[in-house]
């Protein structure tokens, strides 16, 4: 295949940046797509060339397949890179690519079919003998039928949208008596965010961590993997924080996962970038949960500790390039990603559009900024509240953690309510220290997070600050001069100087 002269960047923000670096060095032209929200965004500042697509709601601009292929055609770009979210696991627009004879950066339309509906992907990963979470391998199509298999398997379940993912269209459910309203829930909001209202049914395993394997394969069928990211502190089913190396696996473990996701690429034919999702349980016993056919946001992670560049070889790939690598690299110290968010955690995380007024970016050894964002930027509330991707390095996960807490006290965003604070507190929480969180760490830990304290330990505080005073004055009233003697009864202390001494 020839080599990609020009890649339009069908995407937004940090994301579209990110991708247009890598093509930069790599000596290849950049274009990209804006929203009339976006006019003045720095993706559009960094692209070589820019095209308007549309009104700021994604589905009439970013979502609309033509806009974006004319866009294309337009800019005489010879592939179309989709980064992540938007378009980045549509079938259909990996075909309409194909049609206008267009390289898709990313894996063939047929692997998306395969793995993009979870139930397909289920019933695919049980054909080639991968470990699947209990449930059902189709959509269900009733109450009735959900209400009965559920009860059959047993409480909590996890309702999942089939027709997609990132947390929208799912719901955990404690008991019978909330299946009703949560089955209507989750069917909605499926519906809302995906237009397809399948949902399906999952046991829900009790403090699960989620670890997922990044893949990689060429067109040639090799397929390796690049070992794993711990993605467990998440919120509403949204990442918020992740690591790598995981600290629950043991090198032994990284081998078997690693072994299985590669078995579920090759499965579908895999080309590209991938991560295999899986489910551990307290026991270690790990299940794979689904496949998200595209490059992650949390990819950084893994570029720090194997000092590769995953955009670079998605190129390569799409240019017919075969694998330099054969096995997974051992990891090389550890990374840690947090995402600063434009919202309010006080605020049960209310979205915090508007215009940035002030910028400090951290900086310093093994410290990179994933941004979309500068000093008079308007943040708009059309998209995801996500701001940057702020990722560290260092030889040890202790010392990781405590490069990302100094980064995150020099990040200044004023203007605007963010995260940052929020983000440190998970930092330093003792269950995050220590490794072994699991994906309720955060909705248990809230409360603590925020700051806000136990009243108990509150009322403790004020006894013990009571008790402090009064201690203190009568230690004072002790060494004061008694009232005998000579001079007014003061012990011959002048009224004057002993009224100073009480000041």
């Amino acid at each position: 295949m020839p080599k990609i002269r020009k890649v339009l960047v069908a995407n937004r923000g940090e994301i579209a940046i990110r991708v247009m670096r890598t093509c930069k060095e790599l000596g290849i032209a950049t274009a990209a797509v804006y929203s009339e929200a976006d006019r003045a965004a720095l993706h559009v500042r960094t692209a070589d060339q820019a095209f308007f697509v549309g009104p700021p709601p994604s589905r009439e601009s970013y979502l609309v397949q033509q806009r974006i292929i004319d866009a294309a055609k337009q800019a005489g770009a010879d592939a179309i890179h989709p980064g992540y979210g938007f378009l980045s696991e549509n079938a259909s627009f990996v075909r309409a690519c194909e049609a206008a004879g267009i390289t898709f950066i990313g894996p063939p339309a047929s692997a998306m079919d395969a793995m993009g509906e979870k139930t397909r992907a289920r019933a695919n990963m049980i054909k080639a003998g991968v470990p699947v979470v209990p449930g059902t391998t189709e959509p269900i199509a009733t109450l009735e039928e959900a209400r009965v298999y559920a009860e059959k398997i047993g409480f909590p379940v996890m309702l999942k949208a089939a027709g997609g993912g990132g947390g929208k269209g799912m719901r955990k459910v404690e008991r019978g008596g909330d299946f009703d309203s949560s089955w209507r829930a989750a069917k909605s909001e499926a519906m809302n965010a995906f237009g397809n209202d399948a949902v399906y049914i999952e046991k829900y395993l009790e403090k699960p961590h989620h670890v997922e394997i990044q893949v990689f394969a060429d067109q040639y069928g090799n397929t390796i993997h690049l070992n794993e990211r711990e993605c467990s502190a998440q919120r509403r089913h949204q990442k918020v924080v992740e690591e790598t190396p995981s600290p629950i696996l043991t090198p032994e473990m990284r081998a078997k996962m690693g072994e299985v996701a590669v078995k579920a690429a090759k499965a579908v034919n895999y080309v590209g970038a991938g991560t295999v999702e899986f489910l551990v349980d307290v026991h270690r016993n790990f299940y794979f949960l689904e496949m998200n056919t595209r490059l992650q946001v949390e990819h950084p992670v893994t570029e720090w500790v194997t000092g590769l560049d995953l955009v670079a070889m998605q190129i390569r790939a799409a240019e017919g390039e075969k694998l330099a690598l054969t096995h997974a690299p051992e990891p090389r110290g550890h990374s840690i990603e947090v995402r600063v968010y434009a919202e309010d955690p006080a605020r049960n995380f209310m979205p915090s559009p508007g215009r940035i007024t002030y910028l400090r970016v951290p900086g310093g050894p093994n410290v990179r900024d994933d941004s979309g964002v500068f000093p008079g930027y308007t943040v708009p509330n059309f998209y995801d509240p996500m701001i940057s991707k702020l990722s560290v390095w260092a030889p040890t996960r202790a010392e990781a953690i405590a490069r990302a807490q100094r980064a995150l006290s020099e990040y200044v965003v004023k203007g605007i309510t963010t995260n940052i604070r929020y983000l440190k507190a998970i930092l330093a929480h003792p269950e995050f220290i220590a490794g072994d969180y699991d994906t309720s760490f955060l909705t248990r830990e809230h409360e603590t997070l925020l700051g806000k304290e136990d009243p108990k330990l509150t009322e403790m505080a004020l006894l013990a600050s009571a008790v402090h005073a009064y201690q203190r004055d009568q230690k004072r009233a002790k060494s004061l001069p008694t009232a005998a003697g000579p001079g007014g009864g003061n012990g011959g202390v002048s009224p004057w100087k002993l009224a100073l001494r009480r000041r």
